[in-house]
């Protein structure tokens, strides 16, 4: 299975796992499943360490990736051309990006937002 993390998620998961309920704990930790991190996730968290709405992570971002074998997602061209055309049912505009490479790239969500749904996204 494909999977994309939302910034929530990915959060909770570096700082304790013991936020997610356990059927995503397997999901994330099954190395047959291909887990995506967003770098719109990296910038989101950069920015809240630095405005002071989020501590700093335990760990850098990049050795969590390579530590988990998870995959990093760039935000491309393609992911802007699905961002354009989202309805605004949602205005947070990193939720908005991360919502728009799970519908380029076909990939349901780990996330504690259901707002996501109405999007048409696939919420874990």
């Amino acid at each position: 299975m494909r999977l994309l993390l939302d910034t929530n998620a990915l959060i909770h998961v570096r700082q304790d796992w013991s936020g997610l309920n356990p059927k995503t704990k397997d999901l994330l930790a099954d190395l047959a499943n291909t887990v995506y991190v967003s770098s719109v996730s990296a910038a989101e968290i950069a920015i809240k360490v630095s405005i002071g709405k989020l501590d700093p992570l335990p760990e850098d971002l990049g050795a969590t990736i390579q530590t988990m074998r998870w995959t990093e997602l760039p935000f491309s061209v393609q992911h802007a051309r699905c961002l354009y055309t989202l309805p605004w049912h949602h205005r947070d505009p990193f939720d908005r990006m991360i919502i728009a490479q799970a519908l380029a790239e076909d990939l349901p969500v780990v996330t504690a937002d259901r707002r996501f749904a109405g999007y048409g996204v696939q919420v874990l």
